[in-house]
């Protein structure tokens, strides 16, 4: 059975960050741990209030010996762990020792796989995904040492032998290594394969249930916008350092949108895709009507509607990722619709199945390639046109002003490996009209976004075998 936190502890949290002066106001990054009870006593579990210190008792009422006690909780909270007398003795402690009930207390990290094992003593030892696998190193090492000691004894201890048995050891360390990599390396394969396969299963699913609702951000926080000087509340959905998926509340103001729209009317053509030669074709697995709008930098500080947008969504890219991208060079705005009164006509519904907007393969970012993508809602449909993160689990349906943001470049330029990739549910009654920019790395005023063919291949290059 998993125990959540009191809705008063919920509160106390909210209220603590938001009296805080930072730019970021987290409301809580949840985690969950596990407590193990391996003491010989029972044992009550008491969350300590970070500003009063009052104790709240979250076991119900106590852990027995032998039992778990799972706990959704959030990164920083304490608790305290606290002996209950025996139910029979009716005093705490063991045997021959000062009848005191003992406690000990333990804090919720930022790692994964947290599970916390109550030892004899009411001793906690908190281990996570890194504290095993630095544990794991630690064995080992000690293996490899113990090695190396016992090859070194009887030695001479010349040069030539201590570099021999120092050679034997670093080998001994790299095999070790290499073996429990490539064994992690199998499970992490094995999953993702399971997890690409029910993603297929569960896109399919989410589309065509219009009564699923929108997935849970995992944390939800304000971004200060300083140049507007305007706060904006932001769920992250992921938050991955080479794939974030965030959404941003009221992003888009009814007065850009109709900028938008009104730009693109006269411009609206048959949205295409990229082909295997570099270039780009029309496709079923893209069904919509777009238009680029190049925005009018030289307006901005007449606060042209176009030109206000695109400064902010720049400024909320470089403030999620760090990448310090500038806006020239980029590609334009583009205003995209789709349209469900082709699906009423008989034709096949309006929609973009799953794909990637930049590379997801893991590999080295190309220079000039795609980094982030901007997505933000003007119309709603009546029917359809969420918007999925299938190898996420994540479905987002959209409300007017919102913006779906993400980004598929870690900070030591390697790209995702498939988090980010995503897709448009059909439109089957009314219109769907949002506004995206996608937005690459390495483009400047002299390398315009238009140097690169859709393959990633500088033109000037592209043919130089």
């Amino acid at each position: 059975m998993v125990y959540s936190l009191a809705a008063a502890s919920k509160a106390a949290i909210l209220c603590t960050f938001l009296a805080m002066p930072n730019i970021v106001l987290s409301q809580g990054v949840e985690r969950p741990i596990q407590f193990v009870n391996e003491s010989g006593k029972r044992i009550e579990v008491h969350w300590i209030h970070p500003d009063t210190g009052q104790m709240v008792l979250q076991s119900s009422p106590f852990v027995f010996n032998g039992a778990t006690f799972n706990l959704n909780s959030y990164v920083g909270h304490t608790f305290q762990l606290r002996e209950l007398p025996g139910k029979k003795s009716g005093v705490c402690g063991d045997a021959g020792e000062e009848m005191t009930c003992r406690t000990d207390m333990v804090s919720v990290s930022e790692n994964d796989e947290q599970v916390v094992l109550i030892k004899k003593g009411v001793v906690a030892i908190h281990q996570d995904d890194k504290t095993r696998a630095r544990d794991t190193a630690g064995e080992l090492m000690t293996y490899c040492r113990e090695s190396a000691k016992t090859n070194l004894q009887g030695s001479n201890l010349t040069g030539e032998a201590t570099t021999k048995v120092l050679d034997e050891m670093a080998e001994c360390i790299e095999e070790s290594v290499a073996k429990k990599l490539a064994e992690a390396n199998e499970e992490v394969v094995f999953q993702a394969k399971i997890r690409k396969e029910i993603a297929e299963k569960w896109e399919n699913y989410t589309c065509a249930d219009l009564e699923v609702e929108s997935s849970k951000p995992k944390e939800k926080s304000v971004w200060v916008n300083r140049n507007e000087y305007r706060r904006y509340n932001v769920g992250k959905f992921l938050d991955r350092d080479e794939a974030k998926i965030h959404v941003i509340e009221n992003f888009i103001t009814a007065e850009e949108c109709e900028a938008m729209e009104s730009a693109a009317e006269p411009r609206l053509h048959r949205a295409s895709v990229a082909d295997e030669s570099g270039g780009s074709k029309f496709s079923e697995a893209r069904k919509a009507m777009q238009a680029g709008i190049k925005v009018r930098w030289e307006l901005e500080h007449k606060s042209d509607p176009i030109a206000v947008l695109s400064r902010r969504v720049y400024d909320y890219t470089n403030y999620a990722t760090g990448y310090g991208l500038e806006e020239f060079g980029q590609e334009d705005l583009m205003s995209i619709q789709y349209f469900g009164k082709n699906y009423e006509s008989g034709e096949e519904p309006d929609r973009y199945t799953p794909h990637c907007d930049g590379d997801c393969n893991g590999l080295k970012h190309k220079d000039g390639g795609r980094v982030a993508t901007m997505v933000m809602y003007c119309k709603i449909p009546d029917e359809g046109g969420a918007t999925q993160f299938r190898n996420s689990g994540i479905h987002i349906k959209p409300n007017f002003g919102m913006a779906t943001f993400f980004s598929y470049m870690g900070s030591d330029g390697m790209m995702d490996t498939g988090f980010t990739e995503h897709s448009g549910c059909p439109v089957t009654k009314g219109d769907k009209k949002i506004v995206t920019q996608w937005m690459r790395y390495g483009v400047d005023k002299d390398n315009h976004w238009t140097s690169w063919n859709t393959m990633g291949v500088k033109h000037s290059e592209a043919y130089n075998d």
